[in-house]
């Protein structure tokens, strides 16, 4: 609540019974008298870009009726969300308490790591397939993957209601693990809820296939990663086919090649297929997201 001097009329139009001061439902924090406009019954709120009822104490009033926009409570519920997410690595009970007074567990997020190479240089390569993928996944959810920590640009959201943390190392490829790691450590992340998502040479080209555990296939940066989660295999994968390299050529170079047009199209419909994968995985459990990858068809075969 801003508590509003009697002495700063809001407008002519609206009686004020002074001294008595106006009570404002908004955050004083982002009240500032550029932000504020009023009318006779209404203020204006600049810098949330919402109007609220004014309310105020009357000497015939010995309560104070208060409004609160919907949209303020929504925010207020998010940031709640998104505080016990940020502190899930503190709380040695897991568990918080509902508004009826019961404890209820605290959500444990999902980490949702694509495995990449940082730099312009591999922008847009096979290698970075995971990367590309998570930002499809984070670009459809509205998460911004812009913080820096834990050798990684990460960001955190919610798909449905379930919270998440989307992860892209900056460690190079062979050593992801040194980021992924201490992440999964630090939020407390159980290995099922570990989603590590990249490419793969041993599948089809855009191909997707979804496994809840695994070993590393050859493939550096699984290796990493598993080493740094003390050997445990016990984590799902979204890989990502990206063919075998033509000819003789060399796997090291291929799979830091640049896709042709017609790949980047038949690829993008792929990710569409991922981030719905990864959509029902969250919300619908294993055994939905694996089914709907199992029967997605390519973009070849709608033809």
């Amino acid at each position: 609540m801003l508590l509003l001097p009697s002495s700063i009329s809001p407008s002519p139009s609206l009686p004020i019974a002074s001294p008595f001061p106006l009570f404002l439902p908004c955050s004083s924090s982002l009240m500032t008298a550029s932000s504020i406009s009023f009318s006779s019954s209404l203020f204006h709120c600049g810098s949330r870009n919402l109007w609220f009822p004014l309310a105020y104490k009357t000497p015939q009033t010995s309560t104070i009726r208060r409004w609160k926009a919907t949209h303020l409570e929504s925010s207020q519920t998010k940031m709640t969300q998104f505080a016990n997410l940020s502190t899930l690595s503190s709380e040695a009970t897991g568990s918080t308490t509902s508004p009826e007074g019961s404890v209820l567990p605290n959500p444990k997020p999902w980490l949702i790591v694509g495995l990449g190479n940082p730099g312009k240089k591999y922008n847009g390569t096979r290698h970075n397939v995971g990367f590309d993928m998570v930002d499809k996944i984070a670009e459809a959810e509205g998460i911004s993957v812009h913080s820096a920590s834990f050798k990684a640009l990460f960001g955190k959201g919610f798909i449905g209601n379930i919270p998440v943390i989307i992860s892209k190392p900056q460690t190079f490829m062979n050593v992801s693990g040194e980021s992924v790691g201490p992440m999964v450590s630090f939020y407390k992340v159980p290995l099922r809820q570990v989603l590590l998502i990249y490419d793969d040479m041993d599948l089809p080209f855009a191909k997707l296939r979804l496994l809840p555990k695994g070993g590393h296939g050859g493939h550096n940066g699984m290796r990493s990663v598993i080493d740094h989660l003390k050997g445990s295999r016990e984590f799902p994968r979204l890989r990502i086919g990206i063919g075998r390299p033509p000819g003789k050529m060399d796997p090291v170079n291929f799979v830091l090649r640049p896709f042709n047009k017609q790949e980047r199209d038949e690829l993008d419909f792929t990710f569409q297929n991922g981030v719905e994968a990864v959509r029902i995985l969250l919300l619908e459990g294993f055994n939905k997201s694996a089914t709907f990858v199992n029967s997605a068809k390519s973009l070849e075969q709608l033809g």
